[in-house]
């Protein structure tokens, strides 16, 4: 046994690696399941008696002598590689990422923020899980009303007090309930309603809706307000028009059009060749509204409407599909740019 030690010893003294496969070549050789050394200290048992201090001794030594050797080599090896990386040219160009861009509905929901600020409206949010009173009652929705029908509402069913919003129309009776007019939000947020998905339509969207509550309102503050609006976002030569409708929450109430963006008014597929293009719902706030929000109608009055960011978004970019813009589709995505 004294010979094939000293046999490994010399095998030991010689090695040299240059690479961490090279080092675990020599480990397996000498250590591994049916390794030189893991013979000799399997046949260590039948040495002699006499024997078996001394072998075991040395044995030991040579096994420590391995490991050593093997950490050595592991150390210096590591230290090789970190000395190539620290000495990598940092003067040289850094690889190109590509950049990504934002949302087209991010984009349509910060211009119309935007817009809105500049006129003195403030941002306002609340929870996208309501309850009865702030979704339908304070804003004059009748119990029979269709929107509190199971077909357009996801309730919650363990208490039917509880809804998904249907509108941000909910966060303007927060803020009314806790703030004295003036008041002049707007409050954009994503909204729900069971409806079958489709091209037009999906169950989720966003929305943006304003109020303005002070002394002496008019319809005529309203229709400035979103002529404004309409020019600003679309083009100076935007013309606006309403058309009478109904809301709970609005009396009198209209609905919104303008001039179609894409062929000016005269008459295309988008228009339905109509030159005008619906964009939003708006009237002076009901007095029942201001009054259920501790409001004096008698004293304030004010005007409130509401568009969905995604057919904004529709119209600026022309896209024909609701259901792309929550698909996260890269093709799709990279197309937009900032909005101008």
């Amino acid at each position: 046994m004294k010979e094939q030690i000293e046999k490994i010893w010399a095998e030991v003294k010689a090695f040299n690696a240059n690479t961490a496969d090279e080092l675990e070549q020599f480990r397996i050789k000498l250590m591994g399941k049916n390794g030189s050394l893991t013979a000799l200290f399997a046949d260590f048992k039948a040495v002699p008696v006499e024997e078996k201090k001394e072998s075991g001794r040395l044995l030991n030594e040579l096994k420590i002598a391995v490991q050593e050797k093997i950490d050595q080599f592991k150390e210096h090896l590591s230290a090789a590689k970190g000395s190539t990386e620290s000495s990598s040219d940092l003067s040289l160009p850094c690889q190109n990422e590509p950049a990504g861009t934002r949302h087209p509905l991010s984009l349509v929901r910060s211009e119309i923020i935007r817009i809105f600020s500049n006129i003195g409206y403030t941002v306002s949010e609340g929870p996208e899980i309501e309850d009865d009173w702030h979704n339908f009652s304070a804003l004059n929705f009748p119990p029979e009303h269709p929107a509190r029908d199971m077909q357009d509402t996801f309730f919650i069913e363990q208490n039917p007090d509880i809804a998904l919003r249907t509108h941000t129309s909910s966060v303007q009776v927060r803020i009314m309930e806790n703030n004295q007019p003036p008041i002049r939000i707007i409050a954009p947020g994503r909204v729900y309603r069971n409806e079958a998905i489709s091209a037009r339509a999906h169950v989720f969207f966003h929305q943006i809706e304003g109020l303005y509550i002070d002394k002496n309102v008019s319809f005529a503050d309203l229709k400035q307000t979103l002529l404004y609006f309409a020019r600003e976002m679309f083009s100076p030569e935007t013309k606006i028009r309403l058309r009478p409708s109904y809301f709970p929450f609005t009396e009198p109430s209209a609905e919104m059009d303008i001039s179609c963006n894409i062929c000016g008014g005269s008459g295309c597929s988008m228009c339905k060749k109509t030159g005008w293009v619906e964009i939003l719902g708006c009237g002076m706030v009901d007095p029942n509204v201001l009054e259920n929000c501790n409001i004096d109608s008698k004293i304030y009055s004010g005007f409130a409407f509401g568009m969905g960011v995604e057919r904004i978004t529709n119209l600026k970019y022309q896209v024909k599909d609701l259901r792309w813009f929550s698909e996260n589709d890269v093709r799709f995505l990279k197309q937009f740019g900032p909005v101008v």
